[in-house]
């Protein structure tokens, strides 16, 4: 621990050497920067006697966390990365191919860890302090950034980076990876270009992004699609007339807030063709249910559910969780404005799979009815993965936008060899 304050206080004390030679008053290039790093470095490296991989090493760790995330630059650098979580000073936790292990480095100091906090949050505009103690951000890449700060964090400031791949990852390279099937991708793809509005379901880290991603590079060029998220994250695929907005929280240059809500209101006046909402979880969910039912099919939004079935009673208590409505009038709004659920899953070998594909197809009495079209059946265990097949489980009864598109009914049941090869 007292080597750790020594490092600390040490590195602090280079990088205030460093801070007071910078020219403040112009945009310092990352070159110059560097040099000045090695000057400072060279010079207290002699007085300290450092070797020259210690030299090395300190010049890049204070190049990261003058210009970088500091320590977190090396696992933000590596692309198998897909989760970074920062626990305060406890240590810093990844995933890397589906599993969590701890990471040997850490930050020296708690004052680390909230410069790195807030030049992430202030490179998107967002505020944080013991005020404002959550914040979600983004980095310039488009990882999604969630941080608590104490006094609601008890053990010290918390950083979660969810990270995405830069590029994003096809339909088609679904179906390698086997968490689709050939027959489910083409339902999904005529679906989407007839029409269906679906929403996709599932928990957290089931890839309801990743999945929406790839599905919207069905989505018909000539359209106009309006994009509305918390932060901006998602990467529409081939859409050339895209509008991307996203919310602002108050306190920032003493603005109101802006919430999903409010976009929605404001992309009905956009003349969209779909909207997308990066995700539904509270009483924004009535105006998608709106936008559904007035005319904008096609439009895709995700939320956490358990199950197709279950995602009906989420909508339902999301919608309730901002006006008082009888609760026959709010599932006529679901079973009339949503037409497929996609639900998806992470199994316990934590690959990734589409568990089921549900129709919604209206009213009886009082319930929602649910159609499942297709639903993955696992079969065993090979080397530590899990198999299994994607069965056909119904065929579509509400079928009116496949006509209308020109895509024949029996488009949905396809032969194996069609299904297997992917091609339309």
């Amino acid at each position: 621990m007292e080597q750790a304050v020594k490092v600390s206080e040490y590195f602090a004390a280079l990088k205030e050497q460093i801070l007071e030679r910078v020219d403040l008053s112009r945009e310092v290039p990352d070159e110059e920067m560097q040099d000045l790093i090695d000057e400072v470095v060279l010079s207290c490296g002699r007085e300290q006697h450092l070797t020259l991989n210690e030299k090395c090493r300190l010049k890049k760790e204070l190049f990261h966390a003058l210009r970088k995330m500091d320590v977190l630059q090396e696992l933000l650098d590596e692309p198998e990365v897909t989760e970074i979580m920062v626990n305060g000073m406890d240590g810093i936790f990844l995933e890397k191919n589906g599993k969590l292990m701890r990471w040997e480095k850490n930050f020296y100091s708690r004052e680390r860890i909230l410069d790195v906090i807030q030049q992430m949050a202030g490179a998107c505009n967002r505020v944080v302090n013991e005020s404002q103690p959550i914040v979600d951000a983004r980095l310039e890449n488009g990882d999604r950034v969630h941080v608590v700060l104490p006094p609601v964090a008890v053990n010290g400031p918390i950083i979660t980076i969810r990270r995405f791949p830069k590029s994003p990852i096809t339909m088609e390279r679904l179906l390698e990876l086997g968490s689709i099937s050939g027959e489910e991708m083409l339902f999904l793809k005529d679906a989407v270009r007839s029409g269906y509005s679906i929403l996709i379901a599932g928990g957290t880290g089931s890839g309801k992004t990743t999945f929406l991603n790839a599905l919207s590079q069905y989505i018909p060029k000539d359209e106009r699609v309006i994009v509305i998220e918390d932060t901006a994250e998602l990467q529409i695929q081939n859409v050339e007339n895209l509008v991307r907005m996203e919310t602002r929280a108050s306190g920032v240059e003493d603005c109101r807030e802006i919430t999903i809500r409010d976009l929605i209101r404001a992309s009905l006046r956009m003349r969209p063709s779909r909207i997308i909402v990066g995700e539904v979880r509270g009483a924004e969910t009535f105006e998608l249910l709106t936008c559904l039912n007035t005319g904008h099919d096609g439009s895709i939004s995700t939320c956490h559910a358990n199950s197709p079935q279950d995602t009906i009673a989420r909508l339902e208590t999301m919608v309730l969780m901002g006006m008082e409505l009888p609760l026959q009038a709010i599932r006529r709004q679901i079973a009339s404005g949503i037409d497929l659920i996609v639900y998806l899953g992470r199994l316990r070998d934590k690959s990734r799979r589409l568990l089921e594909i549900t129709e919604v197809t209206g009213m009886e009495g009082e319930q929602v009815v649910l159609n499942p079209l297709f639903s993955f059946r696992e079969t065993g265990e090979v080397s530590g993965r899990i198999c299994g097949v994607q069965c056909k489980t119904g065929d579509m009864k509400n079928i009116e936008k496949l006509q209308r598109a020109g895509i024949p009914a029996d488009r949905i049941t396809l032969d194996k060899e069609s299904a297997a090869s992917g091609s339309s």
